[in-house]
């Protein structure tokens, strides 16, 4: 996802304005260490549930004060610094949009992708 160029193409909607004030950007990339131990991770290989992020996309922009929500979760063999994760939020007000931008992220990490590290 190329984010300047998504949001670009949100703002040319002409509800776009009317209805959001906020918009948050997660970009999750892949560390070259790992969380348990710290150790050198030399890649990772993510499987992603595209379905299951597209739904959960659907169920959180069904929250008040919502007005879009998009994420894409890249897959296969990604190496430290490659894009993992990226979420977009857009709504009318941060009290709105901040915790369903984190609970999204829990979420689609939780339930729609998984990873293995290869260590060094």
């Amino acid at each position: 996802m190329d984010i300047s160029q998504t949001l670009a193409e949100l703002k040319k909607d002409p509800e776009f304005a009317k209805n959001v004030g906020m918009v948050l950007v997660h970009n999750g990339i892949v560390r070259s260490w790992s969380r348990g131990d710290k150790s050198e991770v030399e890649a990772v290989n993510v499987q992603a549930d595209h379905a299951k992020v597209a739904e959960l996309c659907r169920e959180y922009e069904q929250k008040p004060g919502i007005y879009k929500v998009m994420a894409e979760a890249c897959e296969g063999k990604l190496y430290p610094g490659d894009d993992l994760l990226f979420i977009i939020v857009a709504g009318a007000l941060r009290e709105d949009v901040k915790p369903v931008l984190a609970e999204l992220l829990d979420r689609i990490k939780d339930e729609a992708v998984s990873k293995t590290e290869d260590k060094v």
